[in-house]
């Protein structure tokens, strides 16, 4: 453990970042797999759920939790099966 003050507090600091950062990532995967799933099972509001991933998506990107390149990977895929659904 840290001896110094500062150093006690950036580890509580990057404790706090690490949870956050976490629970924007699994929100984020949460999302994709809903909107993979709606646009398999045909649903009726699967524009919606899609629309709803990709604003997480871009604000993961935002959050700089995923690359811009890999958000717009993301969105492109997404965008693409709803259309060919």
């Amino acid at each position: 453990m840290a001896n110094i003050k500062s150093a006690k507090k950036r580890v509580k600091v990057n404790q706090t970042k690490a949870a956050n950062n976490k629970a924007r990532n699994t929100a984020l995967k949460t999302a994709i797999k809903k909107a993979n799933a709606a646009i398999e099972a045909n649903a009726d509001n699967k524009e919606e759920v899609v629309k709803a991933a990709v604003k997480k998506i871009d604000q993961a990107a935002d959050k700089h939790l995923i690359h811009k390149n890999c958000a717009a990977r993301k969105k492109s895929n997404l965008v693409t099966k709803l259309n060919k659904a």
